[in-house]
């Protein structure tokens, strides 16, 4: 009985002594995570509303709409390649992330506008635009909608409309990514949880990447995968846009995409479990004279084909 006893007590230490280090741990890296977001941009006072936006790099303006999870410092992590080669990256929030609230209408349409708006507010007449996720949707319609004001247009593992069997839903969704959304993307605390004790399901349910493939890449890839999981915390900062995202993914209709003028690129990777590789191909299928480039792996989040991926699209933009 009592070497029971002290079995049990000392299985209650161990447990408390782990909690108290986990809850040390999370009070740290959320800490840094808020300091991240609150630092290093700005608010613009546009004719549709304040946009949260950060700038990086000289030269050719490019506007980053980021992804689901996202706001301007995802945005500044994908064009930061770019940035360091000769490109004046504008990274904005989209509607419900960070300091750019949800208005009313968070159409994609009105998103589309907004970054117009933007641009205006930036005194910038023209720029390239890059979509990634679910932001390729008011990237294309910026294009369709501002013709003139795009530049050029880059589709990356893009959330947007293709034939799929009646019944189907629009896009794409792994096992595991309706339980973390309705669970630890509601919470700071849950979100940062699962990345440091469930690794493989966020990278499988949340980037849409096989955990396998992150597992065999190179150490640098490892670590801008981390950096990525990361960066959606603090998620409470960003659940309003989320919630839209959701919404506007769920319902993506067709756009005209023979209208668009813009120069095109559209890229994916054919085991995106987001199922963006068949959208980006039948988008670039569509749009007169665009450039589909597919890769058979990498996932949502590209792994292992960042250098190349940066490439193509500073080759493209120049």
């Amino acid at each position: 009985m009592r070497a029971t006893r002290n079995i049990s007590i000392l299985v209650l230490l161990v447990l408390a002594g782990f909690i108290a280090l986990a809850c040390v741990s999370y009070e740290r890296d959320i800490r840094r995570a808020r300091e991240r977001v609150t630092a290093g941009s700005h608010i613009a006072e546009t004719a549709c509303g304040p946009i949260e936006y950060a700038l990086a790099g000289d030269g050719p303006p490019v506007l980053v709409a980021h992804g689901a999870g996202g706001g301007f410092d995802q945005g500044l992590h994908v064009g930061g390649a770019l940035a360091a080669k000769g490109f004046h990256v504008i990274a904005m929030s989209r509607f419900g992330y960070l300091r750019t609230p949800l208005p009313s209408d968070a159409s994609v349409a009105a998103q589309a506008d907004a970054h117009a708006c933007l641009l205006d507010a930036l005194g910038i007449r023209r720029a390239a635009v890059i979509g990634a996720s679910a932001g390729a949707p008011s990237a294309l319609q910026f294009s369709l909608r501002h013709p003139d004001r795009a530049a050029a247009l880059v589709l990356l593992v893009p959330a947007l409309y293709v034939p799929r069997p009646e019944g189907a839903a629009p896009v794409k969704t792994p096992p595991g990514t309706q339980f973390l959304f309705d669970t630890a993307l509601r919470s700071d605390f849950l979100f940062w949880a699962a990345i440091r004790f469930a690794r493989s399901t966020v990278i499988r349910a949340i980037l849409a990447t096989p955990p396998d493939v992150v597992e065999n890449a190179s150490a640098d890839e490892k670590v801008r995968v981390d950096e990525m999981m990361k960066r959606i915390l603090p998620v409470s900062r960003r659940r309003l846009g989320l919630l839209n995202d959701a919404a506007v993914t769920s319902l993506i209709p067709r756009y005209a995409l023979e209208r668009v003028v813009t120069p095109t690129l559209a890229i994916s990777m054919e085991n995106d479990l987001f199922g963006t590789f068949d959208a980006a191909r039948y988008s670039a299928e569509h749009i007169p004279r665009a450039r589909f480039i597919g890769y058979p792996t990498g996932g949502h989040v590209w792994v292992g084909h960042q250098d190349e991926v940066m490439r193509e699209i500073m080759t493209f933009l120049k």
